[in-house]
């Protein structure tokens, strides 16, 4: 067990901790459960036996829940087991499309709206009997809709005061499209978090013969939203950094959004060294497709794509024939969202395990500690890196 894997928590627990992981996200919470099951054996601490560690160690944190559908498509959430004084910890994934219910008679996708009314049920079974509620919403709910351009509404906002009136405490996402929407809840708590760590230790996992240096290796950002992402990446490995920015056709409305009609490029020449291409999300994908061929025509060398949340909404086809073109040589996204076996068989596809964080976040909350050093991956990131490079030097 390696300094990082030691967590000081000596201090009492808030409450009895347990877990909601929703349908959408259940694959995620197992994962994250088992991680906590094994801390919580392991670890000897001299108050266990008293009542503030009551329900301590358990041989599983999930908590026996669940969403019942009536034929018209409504619903109602169930909670089977006590909740009253635990810390309790929701896990939602609103973007898990792969869940279908019935609607009278005829098979329904789940939407982002279905999973985000089925969180509020959950919230409304508990009655308001937990100590604590924290819902860990990787992606946010309606995240893209972040700002207000026209007479338009701000979903995003709303979603936010409305967690927080039902008697959330604290809610953590992860990269959000825009991390001001706190601003709509400026006394509650919120967490938005980089896997910054997780893209490099997944490319340094998987790539053994890349020169971390400002001569072979570069950071470009997608667009200047991305700007801070990129910055912070390139900054921790020492490396340069681009950006494109998009110019845009204001005059129609595609898809909800101005067309893109081109990306322009600024930063220095990348002609021959390798690319990490960071952004938040990859949607349809053809955005993130186009900076590539651009970089490919300056002469990038290899091409390696890392995004948060691959929603991949238009298929795998466009980017299998990037692939095959040579525009990138691997993608790397995180689980925290569904990810589909399509997704996973794809020889190009480098997946993030996010559930040991999350896990290490649970623990670290359900103590009262500081999650400081967690939200920080900057010693781990260093560590990462000298071991890959004495690895190289052997």
């Amino acid at each position: 067990m390696n300094k990082h894997d030691k967590r000081n928590l000596d201090s009492i627990p808030v409450g009895s901790l347990r877990m909601i992981p929703l349908e959408g996200c259940m694959s995620l919470g197992q994962k994250v459960d088992k991680y906590l099951v094994g801390w919580r054996e392991e670890r000897e601490n001299e108050h266990q036996n008293s009542l503030a560690f009551a329900g301590y160690q358990r041989d599983s944190y999930i908590l026996d829940a669940k969403i019942s559908r009536f034929g018209t498509g409504e619903a109602k959430g169930t909670i089977n087991e006590s909740v009253r004084g635990t810390d309790l910890y929701l896990l939602v994934d609103v973007s898990n499309y792969s869940l279908t219910y019935s609607l009278c008679g005829v098979e329904n996708r789940m939407s982002p709206d279905d999973h985000y009314q089925d969180l509020k049920r959950i919230i409304a079974a508990v009655g308001g009997k937990a100590r604590r509620i924290t819902v860990i919403m990787p992606f946010l709910y309606e995240s893209r809709q972040h700002k207000r351009s026209a007479r338009e509404s701000l979903d995003c906002a709303i979603a936010l005061q409305e967690l927080v009136r039902m008697g959330v405490d604290n809610i953590i996402t992860f990269d959000a499209h825009d991390a001001r929407v706190q601003n709509a809840i400026p006394l509650s708590g919120f967490e938005t978090i980089r896997p910054t760590y997780q893209f490099v230790k997944g490319l340094l996992g998987h790539v053994d013969d890349l020169t971390i240096d400002s001569d072979h290796m570069m950071i470009i950002s997608p667009d200047e939203g991305g700007m801070e992402r990129a910055i912070y990446m390139a900054n921790v490995l020492g490396l340069d950094m681009g950006m494109f920015y998009k110019r845009r056709d204001y005059t129609q409305i595609v898809n909800g959004r101005n067309p893109i009609l081109s990306h322009e490029f600024l930063g220095s020449d990348v002609e021959g060294k390798d690319v990490v291409v960071m952004d938040d999300m990859i949607s349809s994908g053809e955005s993130v497709i186009d900076v590539c061929r651009q970089l490919k025509k300056r002469n990038a060398g290899r091409i390696y794509i890392a995004s948060t949340f691959g929603l991949f909404t238009n298929g795998m086809g466009v980017f299998d024939e990037a692939y095959k073109e040579g525009l990138f040589d691997k993608i790397l996204t995180t689980n925290l969202i569904y990810q589909s076996p399509e997704l996973l068989s794809r020889e190009y596809y480098i997946s993030c395990d996010m559930s040991k964080y999350i896990a290490y976040i649970i623990d670290t909350l359900n103590h009262d500690s500081s999650i400081s050093d967690l939200l920080d991956p900057n010693d781990r990131i260093q560590e990462a890196v000298k071991a890959y490079k004495e690895a190289q030097n052997k």
